[in-house]
């Protein structure tokens, strides 16, 4: 048991590390940041960290022409799409809220896996994806507890983010990386996502210049792009020395410390129903994760 210490010490800190990103995104994008140029920055940090690590590794080589298309379907169904919902969610619902919502990843994952025959019929885990839905309803049903737009329909651009996770990782249980690792693809998805990101950045208005003076949510946003690559590069190194079923339980932490930073950085208060759904979606979580037996769908790497 003393072994596993410094392996559960790390697991702790990779949860810290990507429920922080939750309440620093919503004090970004509170400052007025639209999703197409935190976007572009969000790729762009992430090519130059990861394309450092690569580097250093030996490990930076040019795709093959299959490989480019897997990483172009990654920065879409990965980045693109969810986190275009994601920002633009962030700004209507509490960060507390959306990081119960993007618990729903393993759960949202469990019908796609089905569909694709990834995975099969498991009457436990169809009760822990009623009980995340039952999460979600319990929320809906306590939208005017918020201050701010709290809205069914929010609710469902928030649900958007961990319905494509889902389907990124299950696209990549059923397909594979093409020879990839985890490191190299999220850095090629980067690469490849910069160009249209910056793309829409100008086409929208929304292109961010590098500000002359920086403020909290400039910071803010550094902070959870460097977070994020960081901790990402931290999970595959825990999958490789403690195992995928072991690494897959920081789901929970996610989750728990999102809702931890977002009352103590943001000052956030919940109706009791919402530590109830809280509760549930935990409940959830534990009934879909894999046992020792199975394999887990990685879909959550890319969520924060």
């Amino acid at each position: 048991m003393k072994e596993n210490l410094p392996l559960f010490g790390v697991l702790i800190l990779l949860g810290a590390g990507w429920g922080i990103t939750m309440p620093l995104t919503k004090i970004t994008v509170s400052a007025g940041y639209q999703q197409f140029g935190l976007i572009f920055w969000q790729f762009a940090i992430a090519a130059v960290l990861l394309g450092a690590v690569l580097t250093l590794r030996g490990k930076l080589l040019l795709p093959n022409g299959r490989q480019w298309k897997f990483a172009a379907l990654i920065a879409l169904i990965g980045t693109l799409l969810p986190n275009s919902a994601s920002y633009q969610a962030a700004v209507h619902l509490p960060s507390g809220v959306i990081s119960i919502l993007l618990s729903l990843i393993p759960m949202i994952a469990f019908p796609i896996a089905l569909a694709l025959g990834n995975d099969r019929f498991s009457t436990r885990k169809l009760v822990g994806l009623t009980l995340g839905f039952a999460a979600v309803a319990l929320i809906a049903a306590n939208g005017d507890s918020f201050a701010g737009d709290v809205s069914l329909w929010w609710i469902a651009i928030a649900l958007i983010a961990p319905s494509f996770y889902a389907l990124e990782g299950n696209v990549v249980a059923k397909w594979g990386t093409h020879g990839f690792d985890a490191m190299q693809t999220l850095f090629w998805a980067s690469i490849v996502g910069l160009l249209p990101a910056l793309f829409l950045a100008l086409q929208t208005g929304q292109f961010i210049a590098i500000p002359t003076v920086w403020g909290v949510a400039e910071f803010a946003f550094v902070i959870a792009s460097v977070a994020h690559a960081i901790v990402y590069a931290g999970y595959v190194w825990l999958v490789g020395r403690a195992g995928p079923v072991f690494t897959a339980q920081v789901s929970y932490l996610v989750t728990v410390f999102g809702v931890f930073w977002a009352v103590i950085l943001l000052g956030e208060v919940y109706a009791s129903d919402i530590w109830a759904a809280l509760a549930l979606m935990l409940g959830g979580l534990f009934l879909v994760q894999p046992r020792r037996a199975e394999a887990p769908i990685e879909g959550l790497t890319d969520a924060v």
